[in-house]
Formats: structure tokens, sequence, C-alpha cells
């Protein structure tokens, strides 16, 4: 399943690109992140590898992910893994006009598990409107951090 979303950001790009860029930042627009913990390569850059935990209800999630490319703003990608779903995000950040940003993620996921091919066969605008959410709170994030 790949779909694609984007949302305006009401910073400039370079503004933007700092707070994505920090680790430190994600626990004020990740909702449920429990913790993000390096494990091994050079922290942010491709080969790198990280742990995320997330509490999604009543669910606690494990992610391992992989930084695959980094060349920022035109793209950081990386590859987020967990039991029968492998996920590929690349994001994007395209400077606009008026000290604006365009913020565009592409998604693809491989469902490994017959639970989750169903999930994703049944559900596939859960998975893309969760990822609206995260760049919705990133955007809410960022905006009032601009006021500080």
């Amino acid at each position: 399943m790949k779909y694609q979303t984007e949302i305006e950001i009401n910073l400039p790009v370079e503004k933007v690109i700092e707070l994505f860029d920090n680790p430190d930042n994600m626990k004020h627009w990740m909702a449920g992140l429990q913790s993000f913990e390096h494990l091994s390569g050079t922290p942010g850059q491709p080969g790198s590898k990280s742990r995320l935990r997330f509490k999604m209800g009543s669910r606690d999630m494990e992610l391992i992910e992989t930084v695959t490319k980094r060349n920022l703003p035109e793209e950081f990608t990386g590859t987020y893994e967990t039991k029968g779903v492998f996920n590929i995000v690349k994001n994007t950040f395209v400077a606009l006009p008026g000290g604006k940003t365009k913020y565009i993620t592409e998604s693809e996921f491989q469902f490994q598990s017959f639970p989750m091919k169903v999930m994703g066969w049944l559900m596939p605008g859960a998975f893309k409107k969760q990822s609206l959410k995260y760049q919705q709170d990133f955007k809410t994030f960022a905006e009032s951090r601009s006021r500080d």
C-alpha cells in the first residue's frame, strides 16, 4: 500500500528542518511515543538504527528505524519495522513563498503477516489518517515553537 500526504507549515524551511531533525522533539508531536533509543551508527545518518517505543491505547508497539537517505531538505527516508509490517517513509520539505514550507511524506507499507494484510486491505484510510495526524501535530508543535 502506497500513499502521499502533505501539509503547509507557516515557517521557513530552515526552521522546520531544525525542529524535525532533532530527535528530542519527537515526543512533542508523535502521540504515544514513549522512548527513542539510538542503537547503532551515526545518529540521523544513513545506516543508523534506533528503537521507537509507542503506547497506542492499551497496546505497546516497538519499531526499529533505519535511516536510508539523508539529504535535507530534499529527502529524509527511513524504514520502520515491527512485527508483520515493513514501512518506508520519505520526508520532503519544500520552501514556499512567504517563508512557508510544504512538508510531504510518501509512505509505503509492506504487510508480512496475514492479519496485517487483512487490516491493510480493510482499513487503508487508517494508515493515511495516522500519517496526516503526525504531520498536523508536527505543524502545531513547530509553529508554537516559533512563538517562544
